[in-house]
């Protein structure tokens, strides 16, 4: 039930972006409400990037705390090479959702 609601938000926050990221052209000018909510999501994706290396780096530390205390349990150290894990796939396709977008802003502006 948990990875389905982490899933779900995930999937949302990636379709707000995407949508509001392909803004197509037009010949009128948005009224200023939308500017405003068009700049305050570009200034969210920003700032959810931006926390998101010191978050990745405190979970990859923690990974390899819990791996160095283990005093040999497996069940730790497995533990602690899973977070390190994905910890680094997750902020890797952080990483590469950003630049997908700031490659499809490019393109389509």
């Amino acid at each position: 039930m948990k990875k389905f609601l982490y899933y779900s938000i995930f999937i949302l926050f990636i379709s707000i972006t995407l949508v509001f990221s392909l803004e197509m052209p037009s010949f009128c000018a948005y009224p200023k409400l939308v500017n405003k909510i068009i700049s305050a999501f570009d200034k969210l994706k920003d700032y959810l990037v931006a926390i998101a290396t010191p978050i990745a780096a405190v979970a990859i530390g923690s990974g390899f705390l819990i791996q160095k205390f283990s005093f040999g349990d497996e069940e730790r150290i497995r533990s602690g090479k899973k977070l390190i894990r994905t910890s680094i796939i997750s902020y890797a396709f952080i990483l590469a959702l950003d630049l997908i977008i700031n490659l499809i802003e490019t393109l389509i502006d």
